[in-house]
């Protein structure tokens, strides 16, 4: 364990910083409360993105590599603020327009349009942790109904009221006059409609811990800003719940980094110290548009299960944080072939390199082997060239190229070759386009195909890379232009495997007929 604590103090590593950064907050003295407390949290106004799970993947990595060198325990909270009043109808929930007449309410006072839950932000909140539970995460829920109407809040929220000319100078500092004019931190909840209001406070009464206000018929009414009778603005929500939970790290996206002076702020006015921040890239479409979880563009966490593991996408999380990413199936394949990759070094790695690894992060102490004897792209074209609807039509191929592997030896593997065909189906064949060779072209594959016929070497990705290699060296500048139409004129794709490697899968008589077919014309 020492030599481990060792590596990650001086690990480079993403998660390391930002759990080293993390433990110098409590370098004099360990915390009063007895652990250190990660904060994600949720929006519920619409079903959870994959974002959300990034979120919580990334929060998880820090966590785990805080408790690597640290001995202080940590806690994981997932705060739903789900008191949110509803401002539109999600265009991707069923019955929308049953929707119109909730609008303001609570999410948690909104009818749940799938009819499952006892309401809107309760059917998303379970959604939430359906998707978190399948990862396994480690963590506690907290939704904001509860927590304001349980009277947890409560202290901070009468500290609000105490110190509300001290938060509402930071607010208004950040707002344009026109919204100036009808500002308050406080959001009152109409005790009849239910509706969350959006008005300008009369008069805030520290002692009496009340509000005055008139509501949007003109009527003065008075109400208690404890007991889930007022929620906060976003914003101060945001530094009050670190006021009042003492929350230590809490990463959010980049749409949210102008306003953290204001949350830091907010926390502190509160009693509060701001907690430690990590702001990542945005979640983009294919489109290059930011991923919305009200409009349902980009690919949600089911969606990426149907291709693909669990851990191909904490694998897609851990990459580069701080960059931009899109989140489109085509990011699929490589993502697995590139974690499988990682899982294959990491046998072999000291400790220093394993903190280093990708997939520490994702499996921490229990790092499981691959058992991918062949990439999920080349099962992708495996599929394409054999037009394969069965797992029963690949494992053919796979066990002629890899005799002592089957679906139950290897059942990562029996389940990639089920991502692959579902993937390639739904993907890849509406894409493919072949194309007749160039003369140039032509004659390059009729001498590959006059090389393979009189071929008696291992039927082993190199020795065929090297068959595939030759013909092509003398023949193309740049030598990619090879490998390019191998793919076009034999795949139907732009691109594709080391094609030794899907030779010795495929199989040298195949792959001489499938030449066969694309120079007598009968693909393109």
């Amino acid at each position: 364990m020492s030599d481990l604590r060792d590596a990650a103090m001086q690990s480079k590593a993403w998660p390391f910083e930002e759990a080293r950064r993390l433990l110098k907050r409590y370098e004099k003295a360990p915390p009063e409360k007895g652990y250190v407390l990660f904060e994600t949290g949720y929006g519920p106004s619409g079903l959870p993105h994959i974002g959300t799970f990034g979120e919580v993947a990334r929060t998880t990595m820090i966590r785990r590599a805080f408790e690597i060198i640290s001995d202080i325990p940590t806690k994981l909270i997932c705060f739903s603020d789900d008191l949110d009043g509803m401002r539109k109808v999600p265009g991707n929930v069923p019955n929308p327009e049953a929707l119109q007449e909730h609008l303001q309410k609570p999410l948690t006072s909104v009818p749940d349009p799938f009819e499952k839950f006892q309401s809107f932000g309760d059917h998303n909140n379970a959604m939430l942790r359906r998707f978190l539970d399948t990862f396994g995460f480690e963590y506690e829920f907290i939704s904001a109904t509860e927590f304001y109407r349980s009277g947890q809040f409560d202290a901070i929220l009468l500290r609000a009221a105490e110190r509300y000319d001290d938060v509402m100078k930071v607010m208004l500092k950040s707002l344009r006059e026109e919204r100036q004019q009808t500002y308050s931190i406080f959001l009152p909840i109409h005790p009849e409609t239910g509706r969350v209001m959006y008005v300008p406070m009369k008069h805030v009464d520290a002692k009496e811990g009340t509000i005055t206000f008139d509501t949007e018929d003109g009527t003065e009414m008075t109400l208690p800003v404890t007991g889930g009778n007022v929620k906060l603005q976003w914003k101060p929500d945001f530094g009050a719940r670190w006021a009042a939970l003492d929350v230590d790290f809490e990463m959010y996206g980049k749409d949210h980094s102008t306003n953290t002076p204001i949350y830091d702020r907010i926390c502190e006015i509160l009693g509060g110290r701001k907690p430690e921040h990590f702001t990542y890239e945005l979640f983009l479409d294919e489109n290059g548009q930011k991923i919305s979880k009200s409009s349902g563009n980009g690919i949600s966490i089911d969606e990426w299960l149907s291709y693909a593991s669990t851990e191909s996408l904490s694998y897609f999380m851990y990459q580069k944080p701080k960059t931009a990413k899109r989140m489109h199936f085509d990011v699929i394949p490589k993502a697995v072939d590139e974690y499988h990759q990682q899982l294959r070094a990491y046998a072999g790695q000291d400790a220093a390199a394993r903190v280093n690894n990708p997939v520490f992060h994702i499996h921490g102490h229990n790092v499981p082997a691959s058992n991918m004897v062949v990439p999920f792209a080349m099962l992708l074209n495996l599929a394409s060239v054999a037009g394969a609807e069965e797992k029963a039509q690949l494992w053919g191929f796979i066990q002629r190229y890899a005799p002592d592997a089957s679906a139950e030896s290897h059942p990562d593997l029996d389940r990639a070759v089920g991502f692959a065909l579902r993937y390639y189906n739904d993907f890849v064949k509406p894409q493919k386009v072949y194309r007749a060779p160039t003369d140039a072209e032509r004659e390059a594959l009729e001498a590959l195909r006059a090389d393979l016929a009189g071929y008696d070497g291992p039927v082993e990705d190199e020795a065929l890379q090297s068959v595939v290699y030759a013909v092509g060296r003398d023949r193309f500048d740049p030598l990619r232009d090879w490998f390019k139409a191998l793919y076009e004129v034999l795949l139907g794709a732009s691109q594709g495997p080391r094609f030794g490697g899907f030779i010795a899968l495929y199989g040298v008589d195949e792959t001489i007929a499938l030449i066969d077919g694309a120079l007598a014309g009968e693909l393109a």
